[in-house]
């Protein structure tokens, strides 16, 4: 007959089922990650190499706690997933190297599941913690506290962030030379794209797109140095969308400020976006 305490030995200890569910998490995150970059980020300056190197090291990291099973690999595991949640905070709110983050579903999933992996890998990692002073058993109510923290911040910054997009009218467009190219700008001196997939008819922009690229609305006049064929078309919400030479205009929450021209060349949200010059 099979001792039942030598069954019970055999069976893995709690610590090790939080460091590999906190492992899954983190695949989890760096595959939601991983989707963005290939579907657009990667063209982002800055923010593409940072996705790229977020996700090489949540695999990793995932990696590394299931092999080593150490207190230290979970914690690391657990600081770099507050860290990502803290980045995306941040894109929200002020922006992060120039690059403004919108509310999206995968971005908000992705926010959840970090706190969860920061949660399960932190207390993984407690009973490693010198026993001296019982810093394991002090440390699981601070993670508790730390992630509903987190989880306050995270609804805080899907529910405010930086910029709400709104459409925003053109009154009279502008021709700004910005990176010395003479391009088109709105009444603001904001720089003007045109959408790849767009056709002179039809917008290919909406939803999640068009927050990320608000459209320009009403019909449009030429202010001094602006040449070219200006038009509208009718968005399928009904409302007139500004064309400039047949392309549907936007904005880009990206610029800041007039002078910028973050969006140009983008492969975001399902194509190329480019900014408008001044056709003589």
């Amino acid at each position: 007959m099979t001792d039942m305490g030598s069954m019970k030995g055999t069976s893995l200890p709690r610590r090790s089922w939080l460091g590999i569910a906190g492992a899954a998490l983190l695949v989890a995150s760096g595959a939601i990650h991983l989707d963005l970059y290939l579907t657009g980020y990667r063209t982002i300056p800055t923010i593409g190499p940072l996705f790229l190197l977020q996700v090489i090291a949540a695999f990793v990291l995932a990696a590394a706690i299931l092999i080593t099973r150490n207190w230290v690999v979970e914690a690391a595991g657990a600081l770099f997933a507050v860290s990502v949640l803290g980045g995306y905070l941040l894109s929200l709110w002020v922006g992060l190297f120039g690059f403004t983050e919108v509310r999206t579903a995968a971005g908000i999933w992705a926010g959840l599941i970090d706190v969860a992996a920061f949660a399960t890998l932190a207390i993984a990692a407690a009973p490693g913690l010198p026993s001296v002073v019982d810093l394991g058993r002090r440390l699981v109510p601070a993670v508790a506290v730390a992630s509903v923290v987190a989880l306050a911040l995270l609804f805080a910054a899907v529910a405010t962030p930086k910029t709400q997009p709104v459409a925003t009218g053109p009154d009279v467009l502008k021709a700004r030379t910005v990176g010395g190219v003479n391009l088109l700008t709105d009444a603001k001196g904001l720089t003007l794209y045109w959408f790849a997939p767009d056709t002179t008819t039809k917008s290919a922009c909406y939803g999640s797109c068009a927050a990320y690229w608000p459209p320009v609305t009403g019909a449009p006049s030429a202010g001094p140095g602006v040449t070219g064929t200006l038009g509208t078309i009718t968005r399928t919400d009904g409302t007139t969308q500004a064309t400039y030479d047949g392309h549907p205009l936007y904005t880009y929450v990206g610029d800041g400020s007039p002078g910028q021209a973050n969006g140009n060349n983008l492969n975001l949200n399902g194509g190329l976006w480019h900014e408008v010059p001044i056709t003589g």
